[in-house]
């Protein structure tokens, strides 16, 4: 099993970060603009299932396993993709100066499909940040 962890830094309330985050049916509006380019939420049985266009195309079924105010912490996984395993986290963590640190793991089978996740959660790392950055200039 193959693990990587993305860690981002900004100087936005950890508190507004989080709604961001826990908001997983508007990923596409309020994450990752144009790396996600449209989100949809279905359920199956009790759980709700994001379905995700990426920029690039693909999509993905992303059926949540938690979302975790308290611990301000989303999980999910994925089905039906190019991996035999997938599950994934994002974590809110407040720091001392009223900043927010938040760290995205995935952990996934085949540990071949390393360099590809790595490449797509870099450029969701990337989008991640511009967005939730912008919150540190807006008020409330």
């Amino acid at each position: 099993m193959s693990s990587i962890c993305k860690t981002i830094s900004v100087r936005a309330r950890p508190d507004r970060v989080w709604d961001a985050i826990r908001d997983f049916g508007a990923l596409h509006e309020r994450l990752v603009p144009g790396f996600v380019v449209a989100t949809r939420v279905e359920t199956d049985g009790e759980v709700p299932v994001r379905v995700v266009t990426f920029g690039n195309g693909l999509t993905a079924r992303e059926p949540i396993l938690s979302c975790d105010d308290e611990a301000m912490r989303l999980a999910w996984t994925v089905e039906q993709g190019r991996t035999s395993h997938y599950n994934a986290s994002v974590q809110v963590f407040a720091e001392n100066d009223g900043s927010a640190r938040v760290v995205w793991i995935a952990d996934f089978l085949p540990g071949a499909m390393a360099p590809m996740v790595d490449s797509a959660m870099s450029a969701g790392a990337s989008a991640m940040r511009k967005t939730l950055g912008a919150l540190s200039a807006t008020t409330g």
